[in-house]
């Protein structure tokens, strides 16, 4: 079965100001995301993508734009199984009020449980996701060969529930997954198992630097902003 790389959009504007974006219309990247989406060519150069798949937002969609320029024959499909969360209520709200909401606590340590006021629940998201993955996989391989590349661009939070997913982990434990803004994680799928073979990786270690303010406990919901 093929190899799925899946990219995080870069950085946006709802990261930089610490908003939980969502499905929230008009949410671009920023001039670092704009950056790291034009440096995802480079990075990607070896690799002989065989298709693009991306979520309708407008962040995942100019995060693929250089790519799909610098590969005029690439095709690129929208589907949005993998768009962002639906945070119903709590989309376009700032992170640093909805820490102290009680279901806060739920999203951090019992996320199985999570259903957003006026969205989804979390499991809804990991669950439409993955079946998104299993078709892609199947119409990848039908069309392209069982040793095909193709790509996903998509959101913190699906990255991390598919990461989960892969390695057999609950739900439940996806919230010690971290991927940063334009990223890149690659899943290899076989007949009997996935294979986890990067996550997370953006060739820039500025993030695990000493920060003047120790990362909090919680994860970042929506996937946080990345490196300063």
């Amino acid at each position: 079965m093929p190899t799925l790389i899946l990219v995080r959009h870069g950085r946006s504007t709802a990261n930089t100001e610490g908003l939980l974006a969502g499905w929230t219309p008009g949410v671009a990247l920023d001039e670092r995301g704009a950056a790291q989406a034009a440096a995802l060519p480079g990075r990607l150069a070896g690799l002989p993508v065989s298709e693009v798949v991306t979520s309708p937002l407008q962040r995942c969609e100019e995060t693929v734009r250089p790519l799909l320029d610098a590969r005029p024959g690439l095709r690129a499909h929208t589907d949005e199984r993998i768009g962002e969360c639906d945070y119903g209520d709590w989309s376009g709200r700032k992170l640093a009020e909805l820490k102290d909401e009680p279901l806060m606590e739920i999203v951090q340590a019992h996320p199985s449980a999570a259903a957003f006021p006026g969205g989804e629940s979390m499991r809804a998201m990991q669950t439409r996701a993955a079946e998104a993955v299993r078709e892609w996989n199947a119409r990848v391989e039908r069309e392209h060969g069982s040793d095909a590349v193709y790509l996903m661009c998509s959101h913190g939070d699906i990255i991390k529930s598919l990461v989960a997913e892969a390695l057999g982990l609950h739900l439940d434990l996806f919230q010690r997954i971290a991927v940063e803004p334009c990223s890149i994680t690659a899943i290899r799928y076989t007949r009997l198992r996935p294979f986890l073979l990067r996550l997370g990786d953006t060739g820039d270690f500025a993030s695990l630097a000493p920060r003047e303010e120790p990362p909090a406990g919680d994860a970042p919901v929506g996937g946080g902003a990345g490196a300063p």
